[in-house]
């Protein structure tokens, strides 16, 4: 197998930006290059449909960055500082990065709640601040609770991470508990702030971290599920995932070059032609394509979800060989850094800045700050077929490697408890290899199964019981966020809800193909609904007797892969005791459902 290296900056990030010319800081870029390698298993492609964005007048001070180095971090700088938003001011007044990277966090555990809360500095930082170090209190239904968000690149971990994970979750007894999320990591539930260090600590043994997974930070790098077991995969995208990662956190250790953004950003590298990883609502997507007979990735731009607006990533006209996949992260990641407004916090994701400047203005952005000042131009030679169709990848399929297959399991809206973890971990040593591979759709594979054990595995009880290779087709691309079990921001319940919606739909019709159902429980879209077949994002409505309750905006039409399509709002303000009736009759009107009476009768 052949290697090949990646060139990107050493975890002290010192790129001394000049205040009114990007030139310093490329060339401070240059000096500072170190070279990572990896080993890539095959080769990978690009939509090339940018939307109209003519070129954008902008005035040369608006080109100044707005931030600045001070010590070891990143600083807004004082004239920029006006009508700023109050998650802004709370970096200024205490770099959140100094809980973790100096310590911080073993004096805040010595205090109480009640002494952290009679203090705005600790309460900002209880409730703000320890995002940094994925740490999120739930104040408002688990007061004291904390939820930990993991980093697990490419969704890959291991039976041994899967057991620590499980045996800090245990202790919290019914207060404990983990999800799969919808970038293909851990989040942990329960977790009190005493046991903080003590579980970083953990996490560090067993090769994790949980470090800038929250707030103004770049969230966990997606790859495809099936890198390096795929027979038909593009290219294996673990290295570049890993890579990516290590770049993001520092190695762990922290990377504060990136950790003050004006507001989350997301990334991912393509390695199928099915596009498990949803290039096109990421901030950053990695299409892979060859040009001039070298492998790299065509660059796709801007792709969110918010509650005032939803978009699709577009072309950013960019190439990049392999190497330079860190350094043109970077570079976008700087360009933001540098350029994005820090108001309004619904204007203040990426392609606000994509749209101010005109996709070419950010490209020259990008370009300044590439270790040579430049970029290519995209290539026509994208390697992902359009025409391909979507692969499930629930239940048994042969892996490239002779003997070896793979399973896929379905996780009933990610949900799962530490007994779970055990036993899914003790399934991926017995039959496997001892690695779990995590899905965008809050699903489980568990890889490196000899062939003559796949019989075995299938008869084993957790497989016979909720975690099933071969769910019903309804429940297969059912996903659902948090809810307000949990999550403070969340309108509606969700995860119980989805579940019991969908069992009782089930039973009303049937369908020849799996129909993919989100759930959300706010506009924030963590469930992602606008790419669901049938997207339901919750509100407060009122019913038939004009009583305040729980209800959603059901979206129908959302596509995934080359022909991606965000969905459009069917109706507004359902009730939730509604939705079943509703989503039986779009199923029969759009998706070719046949209700179970009539399909009796027909019998």
């Amino acid at each position: 197998m052949s290697s090949f290296s990646l060139k990107f900056l050493t975890s002290s990030m010192h790129c001394h930006t000049s205040s009114n010319t990007t030139s310093a800081a490329a060339s401070s870029h240059r000096s500072k290059s170190v070279r990572l390698r990896a080993t890539p298993t095959t080769v990978p492609s690009a939509p090339s449909t940018a939307r109209d964005n003519p070129p954008t007048a902008v005035h040369a001070s608006r080109l100044e960055p707005r931030v600045e180095e001070r010590g070891d971090y990143w600083v807004l700088k004082e004239k920029f500082r006006e009508g700023i938003n109050p998650q802004e001011k709370m970096k200024i007044e205490k770099e959140p990065m100094k809980l973790f990277m100096e310590n911080g966090i073993e004096e805040l555990v010595k205090l109480s709640m009640e002494e952290i809360d009679k203090e705005k500095s600790t309460k900002d930082d209880v409730d703000v601040r320890l995002k940094w170090l994925g740490l999120f209190h739930r104040r408002k239904h688990q007061y004291g609770r904390f939820m930990m968000r993991l980093k697990l690149p490419n969704g890959v971990t291991t039976s041994a991470q899967t057991r620590y994970l499980a045996s800090v979750i245990r202790k919290y007894g019914k207060d404990g508990c983990a999800d799969v999320t919808t970038r293909q990591n851990w989040q942990i539930r329960g977790v009190t702030l005493p046991d903080v260090p003590e579980i970083l600590r953990g996490l560090q043994e067993v090769g994790l971290t949980s470090l800038q997974s929250g707030m103004d930070n770049v969230r966990n790098p997606v790859g495809n599920p099936l890198a390096g077991i795929d027979p038909d995969e593009i290219v294996d995208t673990r290295p570049y995932t890993n890579l990516l990662s290590q770049f993001i956190t520092g190695n762990s250790r922290g990377n504060p070059a990136v950790t003050n953004l004006p507001r989350k950003w997301n990334v991912c590298v393509i390695g199928s032609h099915d596009l498990y990883e949803h290039p096109h609502i990421n901030d950053l997507a990695y299409m892979p394509a060859t040009k001039g007979g070298r492998f790299g990735f065509n660059l796709l731009v801007g792709g969110f979800f918010s509650p005032k607006r939803c978009e699709e990533a577009i072309p950013l006209d960019a190439w990049v060989p392999a190497e330079d996949v860190i350094a043109v992260c970077r570079a976008v990641l700087e360009a933001y850094r540098d350029l994005g407004t820090r108001g309004n916090r619904q204007k203040t994701r990426m392609m606000w800045l994509i749209d101010e400047l005109g996709i070419e203005g950010f490209r020259e952005e990008v370009a300044k700050r590439m270790p040579e000042e430049e970029l290519e131009r995209a290539s026509p030679e994208d390697l992902v077929d359009k025409k391909w169709i979507r692969r499930d990848n629930l239940g048994v399929h042969p892996q490239k490697q002779e003997g070896l297959s793979f399973i896929g399991l379905h996780i009933p809206v990610g949900r799962v408890q530490a007994d779970d973890m055990d036993e899914l971990s003790r399934l991926s040593d017995e039959y496997g290899s001892g690695e779990l591979r995590l899905t965008v759709e809050q699903n489980i594979i568990i890889p490196n199964i000899h062939n003559s054990r796949v019989g075995a595995l299938l008869k084993e009880p957790l497989l016979q019981g909720r975690f099933s290779p071969e769910p019903a087709l309804l429940m297969k691309g059912l996903v659902a966020c948090t809810g307000n079990q949990f999550c403070g921001q969340a309108i509606i319940e969700t995860k119980a809800r989805a579940l019991k919606v969908t069992e009782e739909v089930g039973r009303l019709v049937s369908l020849e193909r799996p129909v993919r159902m989100h759930w959300t429980g706010c506009p924030n879209s963590c469930g992602q609904v606008q790419v669901a077949d049938i997207g339901f994002m919750g509100c407060m409505t009122r019913d038939e007797n004009g009583k305040a309750c729980e209800g959603a905006d059901v979206l129908v039409g959302g596509r995934i892969g080359s022909d991606s399509h965000l969905g459009e709002v069917y109706k507004k303000g359902v009730p939730c005791k509604d939705l079943v009736p509703l989503v039986v009759d779009i199923l029969v009107q759009h998706f070719g459902a046949v209700p179970r009476e009539r399909e009796e009768s027909d019998d």
